[in-house]
């Protein structure tokens, strides 16, 4: 069967949730370490878990911190905590834009990488073909 999704494209996919929720995360990337058969994608899909808890622990850190300044009703902090939010916003976007054009770049040299002398072994195998690197058996 025709695979409908390359692995750049899921990688991308997963990034892609990571940055929109959790729960999208959870979704995508669950099923992609779970039920996957790909290991590059489930690497993608764990090096994204620990950047989505990061910015998740960073949230939390600034609601809390948010709080302690709604409670002491000082402007001074709350400007402070306005501009550490903007900046992790920043690097948020940043963080996850990067890492979904490195996926597909990388996704591109993996298309364009020359075969390796076991996948050919391997491709013959699968196809029942009698030639192997490039000489035929019968002739031997």
């Amino acid at each position: 069967m025709k695979e409908v999704w390359s692995k750049s494209w899921k990688k991308v996919l997963i990034w892609a949730c990571g940055f929109v929720s959790l729960i999208a995360f959870a979704v995508a990337g669950g099923y992609a370490i779970v039920k996957g058969e790909d290991e590059s994608v489930k690497r993608v899909a764990k090096q994204c878990f620990v950047v989505t808890l990061i910015f998740l622990a960073a949230n939390a850190l600034i609601s809390i911190l948010s709080s302690i300044a709604g409670l002491a009703a000082s402007a001074g902090l709350a400007e402070v905590l306005q501009w550490l939010n903007f900046i992790l916003l920043i690097a948020k976007i940043g963080i996850y834009a990067a890492a979904i054009v490195m996926t597909l770049l990388s996704g591109k040299n993996e298309t364009s990488a020359p075969q390796t002398n076991t996948e050919v072994k391997a491709e013959t195998a699968e196809t029942g073909s009698s030639r192997t690197e490039g000489k035929d058996e019968t002739a031997e």
